[in-house]
């Protein structure tokens, strides 16, 4: 219903609020006593609740228990300490409102001028492992009431929940108050802030009762926090912006070692190369450019360097476009990976970490972009994908599982005899045509990739592509299509070139065409059963 303050005449102007009296209650006390000190300095009055007091107290501060403000102890192990109109009143009063500030006089209410609260530490604790009540328990009920109190409030009330204010709040203080200004940017980082907290809770909960079924959520929510401003996106006059999803823990958690700053590009290329390079499960490099890969490789884990050679390996494949390429490796970088690049221009290398000598080499490269991935990095199990007016959400195309026997177990000998080469090498080639953009095609040989056909719009010219690139190198590979072969014209160009071995998913109408070829051919051809279409 429409009340009296919805009349813009009664709001009386406030710019400037000096701080007389805080309200702290925060789980991450990072920084906190630097900032309780300018308060205390400043005679502000703290008003503070359990281990927050506790910490602001043994640094010598005088501090009020929220108890003594609300009259109540705090109460059910702390689940209510701060739900009571003496803090709320505090909180929403409106002291641009004659008859607001009437009633907290009438109710000897002192209102806030600034809140600093966070909230318990929900994503941590799932990402930590528990599971039911120790979950439950860090659901946060009065922090989320206050921080979205104080931020419908900015006009009075300074909100923080982020201690990387507390730098702006304590010049806030020297300078006499908090501006308007001020306060409506931290009311809304405020709001953002309970948004991600509640897309956190609600994700977890969805998880918890679809447990075992197979249907995806009714209601999606994708709640995320901007890291920095890109220079430009895909094209100079695009903007940017690099932003971290909540509970996340892939390229956008990365940590930057060296170079110069990431552009939108350099991070899509990276994340495929990712993609490519952790779908082996040996010491692999994947080399990208323009999010299909120059270059895949894997190598023994008892050689020497076995990360080295698998890099030297994959820029084999294609030299020429590994020129200004991005680069992943599963395994840590080493100082030989680093030798082998020092010719080399690359825009990025992403890696699980680097040896510090390795390090030391790549510091002559100043515009080389280092990126350590955080030590939880794993594939994502989901994939979304932004298209006009909505979203796309499916399961994320990965191998279920890490053994060669077990991705080939499905596998259908169709045309051939089985074939004089390691399981791992066919697994190989499979693998990597999950990592081209379709229509693709792969050709490789010892684990390691010679010609890659990539992006055509028909699957013929992929394989044309494919044989060009491998050049005199194509004789006795194995070709890997990611999906079926509509007619018989496109195995025709990769026999005719000299390729022994063709997986591919089958399916197609034609599918005995192809096998009879295969056959008088004296060409092996497996069906795999599914396919792994990249777009």
């Amino acid at each position: 219903m429409a009340g009296p303050s919805n009349d813009p005449s009664l709001y009386r102007h406030r710019d400037v609020v000096p701080i007389k009296r805080a309200l702290v209650s925060v789980s991450d006390k990072t920084d906190l006593l630097p900032l309780a000190a300018a308060l205390a300095g400043a005679g502000v009055e703290i008003i503070s609740t359990g281990s927050t007091a506790a910490k602001i107290r043994s640094a010598g501060h005088d501090v009020t228990d929220v108890a003594e403000v609300t009259g109540v102890p705090e109460m059910l192990d702390g689940r209510v300490k701060t739900l009571h109109p003496n803090v709320h009143g505090a909180l929403l009063g409106d002291l641009r409102l004659e008859h607001h500030e009437s009633q907290l006089n009438d109710l000897g209410i002192e209102p806030f001028q600034l809140v600093v609260v966070n909230l318990y530490p929900f994503v941590e604790t799932v990402q930590s492992g528990a599971e039911g009540e120790g979950v439950v328990d860090q659901i946060d009920i009065g922090g989320p009431a206050m921080v979205r109190a104080s931020a419908k409030n900015y006009a009075n009330v300074a909100i923080v929940v982020d201690p990387s204010s507390y730098t702006s709040i304590i010049d806030a203080v020297k300078k006499g108050g908090t501006s308007l200004q001020e306060r409506k940017e931290l009311a809304a980082r405020a709001f953002a802030h309970t948004a991600s907290y509640d897309t956190a809770v609600a994700q977890w909960f969805a998880e918890e009762t679809m447990e075992g079924e197979t249907v995806l959520p009714d209601h999606l929510t994708v709640q995320a926090e901007k890291i920095e401003d890109l220079r430009y996106g895909e094209n100079a006059h695009q903007r940017a912006a690099i932003y971290t999803r909540v509970g996340g823990y892939g390229i956008a958690q990365a940590e930057q070692l060296q170079g110069k700053p990431m552009s939108f590009n350099n991070y899509t290329d990276a994340d495929a190369a990712l993609r490519a390079a952790y779908d082996m499960v040996l010491p692999a490099v994947a080399i990208m450019k323009h999010a299909n890969p120059c270059g895949i490789a894997i190598a023994d884990p008892k050689a020497l360097d076995s990360i080295a050679s698998a890099h030297l390996r994959a820029h084999e494949c294609d030299p020429l476009s590994a020129f200004g390429g991005v680069i992943a490796a599963n395994r840590p970088v080493t100082l030989k990976m680093a030798e082998n690049l020092r010719d080399i221009f690359t825009e990025v290398i992403v890696a699980p970490d680097f040896e510090p000598d390795a390090l030391e080499m790549f510091r002559s490269k100043k515009n080389l972009r280092l990126l350590k991935l955080p030590s939880n990095w794993q594939q994502e199990r989901m994939d979304i994908r932004l298209v006009s007016g909505g979203l796309l959400l499916q399961d994320a195309d990965l191998f279920p599982d890490d053994d060669f026997e077990s991705v080939a177990k499905n596998w259908e000998l169709v045309a051939g005899e089985e074939p004089d080469m390691p399981l791992a090498d066919l697994v190989f080639a499979w693998k990597s045509s999950r990592a081209v953009k379709s229509n693709a095609i792969v050709l490789a040989k010892n684990m390691a990739t010679v010609g890659i056909g990539m992006g055509q719009v028909n699957r013929v010219d992929s394989c044309r592509l494919a044989v060009e690139r491998a050049g005199d190198r194509v004789a006795g590979t194995i070709a890997a299509s990611d999906a079926f072969f509509p007619f018989s014209d496109g195995p025709e160009v990769l026999m005719d070139a000299g390729v022994k071995v063709i997986i591919q998913p089958g399916g197609s109408v034609r599918d005995e065409e192809t096998i009879e070829l295969a056959k008088s051919r004296g060409v092996s051809m497996y069906f795999t059963g599914e396919r792994h279409f990249f777009h």
